[in-house]
């Protein structure tokens, strides 16, 4: 026998209105419409001057809003945060040698009246370390008005002259910045088109020469294949393309048992491993060219007496 199991539902009676429609609120609307319906009746109590804080926020927020969009926000922070003791009035710079306080203060632009608040630190970083001798640099906001930034900044390892021009150079071959004065006038000098990037490695095969390196004035690229050296008494020294090391071991003999540099030449030639070429200054060609004409004038007159 087949049995049939019913379960009993509850009905809820549907008002005039929805039958009328044909449908039912969505559960959102419904609790907005019962929230009406209770502000209406007074069953919801709103207290005293809630309508013009809300009109006070709305009008707040819409400023804002209106602000960030013409790009007037950061002025708005700056000033309202400036106005209640957040200036910075205090800035501590360490690491400096090269590096100006003014050029940091113009590079951040900061004229007494800029806010510690609104000073974006990221901003701060990025626009120092476009400074010439800065290497890497922290900013750090101390409260209420302190700034403290401490500098890393480049090492100068030597000069290097490019057409007219003279700039100071890191040892791996960097632009520094230009130079300005004397102050670097000790450093050694690297002269030519590529020089700079070779002044390192070169400089450091003369460190077994130091009587030599010591007299070393400026270090000329030639061609970009090889170096002279042109010495304080002004001698120019012709090196050769490889087997440096050779040539400077001629030299320093020449020196010790003969006092090479300390004679009236003007170059001495290395570049061939078979011999080695002096050049005399054109004051001692002259010395010479007199003294072997002499010496001719003299061999002929005792030719012409026997």
């Amino acid at each position: 026998m087949l049995t049939l199991s019913v379960k009993k539902s509850r009905v809820r009676p549907v008002g005039p209105s929805e039958a009328e429609a044909g449908r039912v609120l969505p559960r959102p609307l419904r609790r907005v419409v019962r929230f009406l319906v209770s502000l209406a009746a007074g069953r919801i109590h709103i207290p005293r001057h809630t309508g013009s804080a809300a009109t006070a926020i709305f009008l707040g927020a819409t400023g804002l809003y209106g602000m960030s969009l013409g790009g007037h926000s950061q002025d708005f922070a700056q000033a309202s945060t400036t106005a209640i003791g957040f200036a910075i009035e205090d800035v501590k710079v360490s690491g400096n040698r090269e590096t100006s306080e003014i050029d940091i203060l113009e590079r951040l632009g900061l004229d007494g009246t800029t806010s510690l608040v609104a000073l974006d630190v990221k901003d701060a970083r990025t626009k120092l370390a476009e400074l010439p001798w800065v290497q890497d640099v922290s900013v750090r906001k101390i409260y209420p008005g302190t700034i403290q930034i401490t500098l890393k900044e480049r090492e100068a390892f030597a000069i290097w002259q490019h057409g007219n021009d003279l700039s100071l150079i890191e040892k791996n071959g960097s632009v520094i910045a230009p130079l300005r004065d004397n102050k670097f006038s000790s450093l050694p000098l690297f002269v030519g088109r590529d020089a700079e990037t070779a002044a390192a490695g070169f400089a450091d095969e003369f460190d077994n020469w130091p009587e030599i390196k010591a007299r070393v004035k400026a270090y000329i690229r030639v061609a970009g294949r090889r170096w002279d050296l042109r010495l304080d008494n002004g001698i120019v020294v012709k090196l050769p393309e490889h087997n440096v090391p050779r040539a400077m071991d001629v030299l320093a003999t020449l020196e010790g048992e003969e006092g090479l540099l300390e004679r009236d030449i003007a170059a001495v030639d290395l570049r061939l491993e078979d011999r080695t070429t002096v050049r005399l200054t054109e004051g001692a060609l002259e010395r010479r060219n007199a003294a072997v004409e002499q010496r001719a004038k003299d061999l002929k007159k005792a030719a012409k007496r026997t």
